[in-house]
């Protein structure tokens, strides 16, 4: 009688310990499984981000080259395909289950919502109308080359905003930089700018570096925001921030469009177009949509990452657009140029190298308890 109670006493161990592997081995499983289409995720919205944005830059330097000349056309561009997000919101909420948080004392005020949709609009309308005339003045290498330096920008407000070390891969990448935009600075005399004096060169410059600020300030705000307002990070959230302050951008740019009077050239510029009517709609649409799919890509690695990590995939980039404005636009590639590129590059791969650093100490932050709560 007591070997067979030892016998079922055994068997239920043994199956207690098998159910228990099998508990642990389907728990190990379905995260592998979300992991690796996490990573899809982020491997498509990078595709989006790298191409899209140089595709975007290099038809709103052929819409100047070729005749446009407003600047609220080509900064309108950069904002006006914002519906594209809304159908994206739309299958994201879908795809999404439906949340079973009753929790709504986190839930941002309306008030609080329209403060912030409202300022960042105001931010991005900014920094949108600033890069156009940078465009319309600078090289296009040239213009990409300085537009790195938002990773500089991103870094220094996150400093102030985010409390973001500065760590000796952080300052590198501030140093490399900053050298690397003021080599094209003191390089002018070498730039293919005939039809641009040296004090519309020196505007667009300026202009050029105020939009890589901009960007750096509001995705640091973005960061901080989605710290202290947007408390929960969800898609939804990412999304609606993107909408909104993309609709209010929208509406400052067609106010400005319209009191400048620059609408009443727009047909004189599309008959005037070098290329032909159907190609000045083709390239504006080309533009639009080139943007759209950028943002689109922006918002997903913010979502599936963080906006440090969307702004890293975004100067990866960089070398597309001076190496097809050499072949579209005859831009000079002299030598202080590409040792321009180089430090560029290299202070970018410094960025990322501790962003990577800052992922992996956190991901073992997160797998040390877990590890814990399994041997106990």
């Amino acid at each position: 009688m007591g070997k067979s109670q030892e016998h079922y006493a055994n068997g239920d161990q043994n199956l207690e310990a098998n159910l228990i592997d099998h508990e642990v081995s389907e728990s190990l499983s379905v995260p592998q499984t979300k992991n690796c289409k996490r990573w899809l995720r982020v491997s498509i919205y990078a595709i989006f981000v790298i191409f899209c944005q140089p595709l975007a830059t290099i038809l709103g330097r052929l819409y100047y080259e070729n005749g446009g000349k407003s600047t609220y056309v080509v900064t309108l561009l950069q904002l006006i395909g914002f519906p594209v997000l809304v159908l994206f919101r739309f299958f994201s909420r879908i795809r999404q289950p439906k949340s079973t948080d009753t929790n709504f004392s986190q839930s941002p005020s309306s008030t609080t919502l329209a403060s912030v949709y409202l300022c960042t609009g105001l931010l991005v309308s900014a920094y949108a109308y600033l890069s156009a005339v940078g465009l319309l003045y600078l090289p296009v290498s040239t213009f990409s080359l300085i537009m790195a330096s938002q990773l500089a920008f991103t870094a220094f407000f996150s400093y102030f905003l985010n409390s973001q070390k500065f760590t000796p891969f952080i300052v590198n990448s501030l140093f490399l930089l900053t050298v690397s935009s003021a080599l094209l600075v003191v390089n002018t005399d070498s730039e293919n700018t005939t039809n641009v004096s040296r004090l519309q060169y020196v505007i667009g410059f300026i202009c050029t570096i105020g939009a890589s600020a901009g960007i750096g300030l509001v995705l640091s705000l973005i960061q901080l925001l989605f710290r202290k307002v947007f408390t929960k990070h969800t898609s939804s959230a990412v999304l609606d921030l993107a909408n909104y302050q993309s609709l209010v951008a929208t509406c400052v740019v067609l106010i400005g469009l319209f009191a400048s009077g620059e609408w009443k050239t727009l047909p004189s510029e599309m008959r005037n177009y070098k290329l032909g009517k159907v190609s000045y709609i083709l390239t504006l649409a080309s533009a639009a949509i080139s943007w759209q799919v950028y943002t689109v890509g922006c918002v997903g690695l913010i979502f599936e990452s963080s906006s440090v990590f969307s702004n890293s995939i975004t100067a990866v980039g960089l070398p597309i657009v001076p190496v097809v404005a050499v072949i579209v636009f005859h831009d000079k590639m002299d030598a202080s140029k590409i040792f321009s590129i180089i430090l560029a590059i290299w202070g970018f791969l410094s960025f990322v190298y501790q962003h990577y650093l800052d992922e992996k100490k956190l991901k073992t932050c997160h797998t040390k308890p877990v590890k814990e709560d399994t041997q106990t």
